[in-house]
């Protein structure tokens, strides 16, 4: 009992707030481009009055970007939207991209955690299988897409849509969150243009679905978040969920997925807050990541 409540103290009382940055490069670019620096934010779930979570985000400013990607969830409670904005707006003065999480839209319920376990083995995750929710606490969320198109950062929803930074022509692809099935690839189908310097894809929940569609319409790199990287690990061992259908090796950090002949990397963020109701991490440090995308 002694060894439990001293896990869930370092749990909720350090790891949870103990914010790291991670450093991936990734040799995805055409040969002969300049390297491209992307901050990619995710799983803020933030929670009125946590203030080292806004404080570490907006210090995050200081890694000069040239663009940032956020993955979506920055919700954890319906008061959160300008502290959202707030902990962001250094960020937004770069230039950027979102898609949504089922928790920018709906509010967190409490929840037995072992469900996480049993939807694994059923192999049902969100609303893939589960039935519809009822009763579901609707956020604000037209507020906050609002403050983030304001400050000229792109919504790819279920769309594309291009950067342009310092003279790179940044094409991207987005798409709703897979978990709520609100995902639309046919929408975006057909792969990159080739109008651009560089293509990808982004979405918040990387369900097999939405890699496979990636991959087979030739995107290089697929950005995604949701896992939390399992939030309760097991030293030595890893996550033992993910939250989709997903499989726990690739639950943060770079992997690649193979769907008909063509391969993608895929970064998957562990993200940087939890479920207001379970503000716990356990062997998985909340995180955002620095990419580096570097010539083939």
């Amino acid at each position: 009992m002694a060894a439990g409540a001293a896990g869930l103290a370092y749990a909720a009382g350090f790891e949870a707030r103990s914010f790291r940055l991670r450093r991936v490069t990734v040799p995805v670019l055409p040969p002969g481009m300049r390297p491209l620096r992307v901050l990619q934010v995710s799983d803020i779930h933030m929670v009125s009055g946590q203030r080292k979570k806004q404080r570490w985000l907006q210090s995050l400013a200081g890694l000069r970007p040239d663009f940032v990607i956020n993955t979506g969830d920055n919700l954890s409670d319906p008061e959160g939207v300008p502290e959202v904005l707030d902990a962001l707006g250094p960020l937004m003065e770069f230039p950027g991209a979102y898609v949504f999480g089922s928790n920018d839209y709906y509010g967190p319920k409490l929840r037995n955690p072992a469900r996480y376990l049993t939807e694994k083995t059923s192999g049902r995750h969100g609303l893939n299988g589960n039935k519809p929710a009822v009763g579901a606490i609707h956020n604000p969320w037209e507020d906050l897409r609002d403050g983030f198109d304001t400050a000229g950062w792109l919504n790819l929803t279920n769309t594309r849509g291009v950067l342009k930074v310092e003279g790179v022509s940044i094409e991207l692809t987005g798409l709703d969150d897979p978990h709520i099935k609100r995902d639309r690839y046919a929408q975006v189908a057909g792969g990159p243009s080739g109008t651009h310097d560089f293509s990808f894809g982004v979405v918040h929940a990387p369900y097999l679905r939405t890699l496979d569609a990636f991959t087979a319409d030739g995107y290089p790199l697929i950005l995604a978040g949701h896992t939390h990287g399992g939030q309760l690990c097991i030293p030595f061992y890893g996550a033992l969920v993910t939250n989709c259908d997903l499989d726990t090796d690739r639950v943060k950090g770079l992997s690649t997925h193979l769907a008909d002949g063509n391969t993608s990397y895929l970064h998957v963020s562990a993200g940087c807050g939890t479920n207001r109701y379970t503000p716990v991490r356990f062997a998985c440090p909340p995180e955002a990541t620095l990419l580096t995308l570097m010539g083939r």
